[in-house]
């Protein structure tokens, strides 16, 4: 059976949880924040009016409601990571919450909003955005931790379908621990040396990526639904193609390629009958979000063009798998 072509983004929404070991909350990350805040809802409304179907892969500390719920809601047994320093439990304790109801890490209304939102999936980022490959950590640590992942969606009647690794540390071994919570499909890393997972990456890699987001280091590796591989069984493995690296102001040249980049590969991608999955973070758009959003209609209203021309269709991480199952 062949399908058309199919557009998938996938958001790795965190808040302050996907930044706390490198930033500290002041003024600039506050108001980072609160720009990522307040732009979500606007994509939203851009993605209900476009027919947009989207994975928000969400860290589950942000359903909690205020401090109280987090302390009283706690896995069983909490990461051992080597280095304290990629706990999220352990910058609590050392900084402490901005209020009870600190908005830089509970979302709860915001949760609600994608959940209201047509079309729109949410999936888990881990409950405590837990680093999969880091040492110290165990996989019955990592299973306590999508426990209660799955509990604080399911308070909200959302069942966890996708899931996406925090700093895509994607782990092997923990695939039947996903598998064992209901999770169906996980986003894994582009077919490419330099994307390999790790939980630190050399000069040569990030070079790579960098330099890849701009200039043609190598074609991307088109890939179309019937290449997925789901004789392994659950979950499935849908590769990333894409990061949307934001606006950046003094940067013409540079922010002109990427956008080329990303509308010559959706393109290429539609005409072959290919695959084409686009990531980012919401707080992406934090230091200049109307620039940002300008670049994401430019990505919508190009998807609409390709919808039109070639049957191009937007799907979620779910979607896709239940397309990919039903065969």
């Amino acid at each position: 059976m062949a399908y058309p072509g199919v557009f998938c983004i996938s958001l790795d929404f965190e808040l302050h949880w996907g930044c706390f070991e490198n930033m500290l909350m002041d003024e600039n990350a506050q108001r980072y924040f609160n720009n990522t805040r307040d732009i979500i809802p606007k994509k939203l409304e851009l993605f209900a009016g476009q027919d947009i179907h989207v994975t928000w892969a969400a860290v589950g500390m942000l359903f909690r409601h205020n401090r109280k719920e987090w302390e009283e809601g706690k896995p069983a047994e909490l990461p051992t990571f080597d280095n304290p320093a990629v706990s999220a439990y352990e910058w609590i304790n050392r900084h402490g919450f901005m209020g009870e109801e600190d908005p830089y890490h509970f979302a709860p209304t915001l949760v609600d909003k994608i959940k209201s939102t047509p079309n729109q999936e949410i999936g888990t980022h881990t409950y405590a955005h837990y680093f999969c490959l880091e040492k110290g950590q165990t996989k019955d640590q990592f299973r306590y931790d999508l426990e209660m992942a799955c509990r604080v969606a399911a308070e909200k009647g959302i069942s966890l379908k996708s899931l996406v690794f925090p700093r895509n540390q994607f782990n092997q071994e923990y695939l039947s621990v996903c598998r064992d919570l209901g999770i169906t499909s996980v986003r894994s890393s582009p077919d490419i040396w330099y994307w390999a997972p790790a939980t630190g990456s050399s000069f040569m890699k990030k070079l790579f990526r960098a330099g890849d987001a701009y200039l043609k280091f190598q074609p991307i590796k088109m890939v179309s639904l019937e290449d997925i591989n789901i004789s392994n069984g659950l979950p499935l493995q849908l590769p990333a193609t894409r990061l949307y690296r934001p606006w950046k102001p003094g940067q013409p040249v540079q922010n002109k390629l990427k956008m080329r980049r990303i509308l010559n590969e959706m393109t290429e991608a539609a005409r072959k009958n290919a695959y084409y999955h686009i990531w980012w973070h919401p707080h992406n758009f934090g230091n200049n979000p109307k620039e940002c959003f300008s670049e994401l209609e430019q990505i919508v209203a190009h998807f609409n063009k390709l919808r039109s021309q070639y049957g191009f269709m937007s799907l979620t991480m779910n979607e896709i798998t239940e397309k990919l199952l039903k065969k």
